[in-house]
């Protein structure tokens, strides 16, 4: 019996968002061999069951990059982060006028047309192609798109302590002003710093990482780590491949997240989880 991890965005959903029956036959053929399967995404827990809802799959769920990891239809480990810390990063976000978004236990908290920063952003793009134009917009309305958005007119209106805060997700097409923010971040040391994307930077507890949860998932389900299979295409998925036994990454994974799998296998829109399942995975 093997614990298969599967990341999402790039992975395992296709162009249109879904994990498509290619995919989702792949995975119960797997279940049915006697293998867990497992979804391990920097998406949020109400995200992530819904898009699994749609596909007819029950599986166990690392969200929120090692945040939540649920398992047996409830959360068995969440790691929030102190309402203090979440006000400053908070803080440190309208001043450097980023867009961010805040992953709680409610849903995913989204201040109102705080995306007019992100096309603003797009506008002062220098030298930019209408190919990134495109998609730069694309990832504006996957955002848009999160099953479990809850609309707020202010963040500091939001009673933080009432809440558990699992994430604090900030998109920006300005890399400098990134690059400098991640370090900064980077020598904190209260948080861990991740990302799907070089426009990404994703802050949570500092313990929260896809590869403690997939040690406490299989701890949970007695598998041995060497039995542990990680399947990712970007940065915040190489803390799983480290800790799994076997990892594999997408054909259209980040040079440097190949670099540090085993194996590859074909791009996320040639069904390329389908066909690590069912021939690259032994």
């Amino acid at each position: 019996m093997k614990l298969i991890a599967i990341d999402l965005d790039g992975t395992l959903l296709s162009d249109e968002g879904n994990i498509n029956q290619v995919s989702s036959e792949a995975i119960r053929k797997r279940q049915e061999a006697g293998d867990i399967i497992a979804i391990c995404s920097g998406r949020s827990l109400h995200d992530t069951k819904e898009l699994t809802k749609r596909a007819g799959l029950d599986l166990p769920l690392i969200t929120g990059n090692g945040a939540v990891t649920y398992a047996d239809h409830k959360v068995m480990e969440h790691l929030s982060m102190q309402p203090r810390l979440v006000k400053e990063l908070m803080e440190k976000a309208d001043k450097e006028g980023l867009y961010y978004e805040i992953y709680t236990n409610e849903g995913i908290y989204l201040e109102r047309d705080i995306t007019a920063i992100l096309e603003k952003e797009i506008d002062d793009y220098p030298n930019i192609s209408e190919e990134d134009r495109e998609k730069m917009r694309t990832m504006i309305a996957t955002q848009k798109d999160q099953f479990g958005l809850k609309t707020v007119e202010d963040y500091h209106s939001i009673n933080y302590e009432s809440l558990d805060v699992y994430k604090v997700f900030i998109l920006s097409f300005n890399l400098e002003l990134l690059a400098k923010l991640n370090e900064e971040l980077r020598n904190r040391g209260d948080v861990s710093i991740t990302g799907a994307g070089r426009q990404k930077i994703e802050i949570a507890h500092e313990s929260a990482s896809k590869g403690n949860a997939l040690r406490s998932l299989a701890r949970y389900f007695q598998v041995p780590m060497e039995h542990t299979v990680a399947i990712g295409d970007n940065f915040n998925d190489i803390p799983m491949f480290e800790a799994a036994g076997e990892s594999v990454a997408m054909g259209n994974a980040e040079s440097e997240v190949k670099e540090k799998a085993d194996i590859t296998t074909k791009n996320y829109n040639e069904n390329g989880v389908a066909y690590a399942l069912d021939h690259l995975i032994k």
